[in-house]
């Protein structure tokens, strides 16, 4: 039982049945090794920092631990480490920095999901990520559980205890955002490469 416990194969569910209800503390070092670096990637998206998301990752595992007996397994134990990783992450940015976001109109949404997707999706990367960046912390790690970590809406409502039509009504808000600070940064970019061509055109 100890040995084939202890596989990696085996399933997170069954680590955790066996850390929090045989007493098996050590077998959560298991769960540590296979998650860590992904969480830690997270954390530093948010934090910038080497260090601060190092910390960041201990705190987050010590916090799994003392509330791995809440995890029922209504969800993918990953998507309940992710939910977690995400909520510390944008309190941790709350608490450290100032950010300022771009408003959109407080219209009804009429664009439809699908639509939303395409364009996002269709957004150069790099823009992306630095659209990201200017949008509020739980927005992006919104998008990120649902676009980097493929969380589903049924997980979502589960973890972030939201009905299915609030998570749908956030994801659609987010995308709008993200993607109208991306179209300014494109804009922004287009600008900077006209002047510098005429600035060369002039020079010639």
């Amino acid at each position: 039982m100890e040995t084939a416990l202890s596989g990696t194969a085996k399933a997170d569910e069954s680590l955790v049945q066996a850390i929090t209800q045989e007493g098996k503390s050590d077998l959560f070092g298991i769960l540590y090794d296979r998650y860590a670096d992904r969480v830690y990637r997270k954390c530093f998206s948010f934090s910038k920092d080497a260090d601060i998301a190092q910390d960041m990752v201990q705190d987050i595992f010590l916090k799994v631990f003392f509330q791995l007996s809440k995890f029922k397994g209504k969800s993918k134990f990953s998507t309940w480490l992710y939910a977690i990783t995400y909520n510390y992450c944008v309190e941790h940015y709350r608490r450290n920095n100032k950010y300022h976001f771009t408003d959109i109109d407080d219209q009804p949404d009429t664009q439809d999901d699908a639509l939303e997707e395409k364009e996002l999706l269709q957004t150069r990367m790099d823009i992306l990520q630095q659209a990201l960046e200017k949008v509020a912390p739980d927005e992006k790690a919104l998008l990120l559980m649902k676009y980097q970590d493929e969380v589903s809406i049924k997980e979502m409502m589960e973890q972030l205890n939201l009905t299915e039509s609030a998570v749908k009504m956030r994801l659609s808000r987010a995308r709008q955002r993200v993607r109208k600070v991306a179209v300014e940064l494109e804009k922004s970019l287009i600008s900077i490469i006209l002047l510098l061509s005429l600035l060369l055109a002039s020079c010639s």
